[in-house]
């Protein structure tokens, strides 16, 4: 089977909801790609979910990923929350409609492509990759913002 591939996520919103970012690098042994964008008026959430689909939508072929987020949104959604939203058609478990549920049906989808391996690491902790995101992720919002 092929390598392992890494993919490192953040996503930022300056206030919240306003200008967002996300970034996300992904790995293959020694090759790496950084890829980011961003949105004049998002959330957090929301960019933290588009670092991670980003990501999985840049693999041209099914592959092993090992998927690392600073966010538990994200992590605990797609590992605990899914089934049962999907489930109940889209609604939590109060009945009321999944925020982002757009985001969340691309990211299921795309997932669905892949054996995904979700990691959870504290935001601004000092992990070099995570750190390296989240300064892409706020850099996409300044370019964003100084066109």
């Amino acid at each position: 089977m092929s390598a392992v591939v890494e993919i490192f996520t953040d996503g930022a919103c300056r206030r919240n909801p306003g200008p967002g970012g996300w970034a996300a690098l992904l790995r293959v042994g020694t090759s790496e790609k950084l890829i980011s964008g961003a949105e004049p008026d998002t959330t957090n959430n929301r960019m933290e979910l588009m670092a991670a689909i980003a990501g999985l939508e840049q693999l041209r072929k099914s592959s092993r990923v090992d998927l690392t987020t600073d966010s538990q949104y994200v992590r605990q959604g797609i590992t605990q929350w899914i089934e049962g939203w999907r489930a109940n058609g889209w609604r939590t478990s109060q009945k009321q409609p999944v925020k982002n549920q757009d985001l969340w049906q691309r990211l299921d989808s795309v997932v669905r492509q892949h054996q995904v391996s979700w990691h959870w690491v504290k935001g601004h902790s000092g992990h070099p990759e995570n750190e390296r995101v989240d300064q892409a992720a706020n850099d996409a919002i300044d370019a964003m913002q100084s066109q």
